[in-house]
């Protein structure tokens, strides 16, 4: 890992610790979760937001009334709105992925779950998301959380990661050994 890459990891968990106690003394982990998903939303979808959290030409005074703003209007849970302040005060902002992805981590392991980054050709329906939930709980043990993406550039099946575990189903792999088989022979 890189040195800043492992700063800003370091200055994420911080946070994240912090919050998660707060959240979890309070016995508002579920808010909070829900809180996460629709942050970390409003961060893929708005580049303005991700402008906000990350261009040092803002002052600390307007990212702190700006996020201070956004994070009430969307009705986070009031510890998520000051650590958002606090983080803009002291030029944190930026580390806000890092945040969310070691607080959902956190309340992951509390919960007993773990998360399957899963990838596919074609947007899981409900019913195959639950049947590959159930499957991985079956292999890993844990409940699993299913984190899907498509990618249409897997022509067909599946890309899974659970932890350091990836099970790669997807044809374009499978072409792609075939290719190397195929060289290694001619």
């Amino acid at each position: 890992m890189s040195e800043p890459a492992s700063i800003s990891s370091g200055i994420a968990e911080r946070y994240a610790t912090a919050v998660f106690e707060i959240a979890e003394e309070n016995k508002k982990l579920d808010e909070l979760e829900t809180n996460l998903d629709d942050l970390a939303a409003a961060l893929s979808d708005s580049a303005e937001l991700r402008d906000l959290i990350g261009n040092p030409l803002y002052s600390r005074e307007a990212q702190g009334a700006a996020i201070t703003a956004i994070a009430k209007k969307m009705k986070l849970r009031p510890v998520l709105v000051q650590t958002l302040g606090l983080m803009a005060s002291k030029r944190r902002l930026f580390v806000l992925p890092q945040l969310i992805a070691q607080l959902r981590a956190k309340i992951a392991e509390h919960k007993g779950e773990v998360t399957a980054d899963v990838t596919s050709a074609q947007a899981l329906t409900p019913a195959q998301a639950e049947a590959l939930a159930a499957q991985l709980k079956s292999s890993v043990g844990k409940e699993v959380k299913i984190n899907a993406t498509v990618d249409e550039s897997l022509i067909g099946g599946l890309v899974v990661k659970v932890g350091s575990k990836m099970i790669d189903t997807s044809i374009r792999s499978k072409l792609n050994s075939l290719q190397n088989a195929m060289k290694e022979v001619g």
